[in-house]
Formats: structure tokens, C-alpha cells, sequence
């Protein structure tokens, strides 16, 4: 995680972050009903936002592919 996105990420939100990736990469379903469940839970355990979490993925595909 390098981006300019995350850098720009609270240290509460960049675990967070990092707990969706670690629960997806840990399943073996679909990935977009995979992402959805690991925002639910890391959201609820985590105390956070939900819109705020899926925000930054949104921002961050959006670096990734140049999209400003």
C-alpha cells in the first residue's frame, strides 16, 4: 500500500484497510460478496464508517486507473 489514497488514510483507517484485504484474500468466494462482507465486519469491529471505508476503495481504483 503505497498509494497517495492511503497515505492519506488515518492510522484507524489504514488497518482497516488492511483487514478487508486480509479477509479477502483468506476466502475463496466471489470477490466482490467477499469485499462486501469483510467491510461489514471490519466496519462493525472496528467502529468506523461504513460509506467511509468504501469511499476510499473508490478513490483508490480511481488512482489506480487515472481517473481523477
Amino acid at each position: 500500500m503505497d498509494s497517495k489514497s492511503y497515505n492519506e488514510l488515518t492510522p484507524v483507517m489504514k488497518e482497516a484497510v488492511k483487514e478487508v484485504i486480509k479477509i479477502i484474500e483468506n476466502e475463496q468466494k466471489d470477490i466482490i460478496k467477499s469485499f462486501e462482507g469483510a467491510v461489514e465486519k471490519v466496519v462493525a469491529s472496528r467502529n468506523i464508517k461504513q460509506e467511509d471505508l468504501y469511499n476510499y476503495f473508490d478513490k483508490e481504483v480511481n488512482e489506480q486507473l487515472g481517473i481523477k
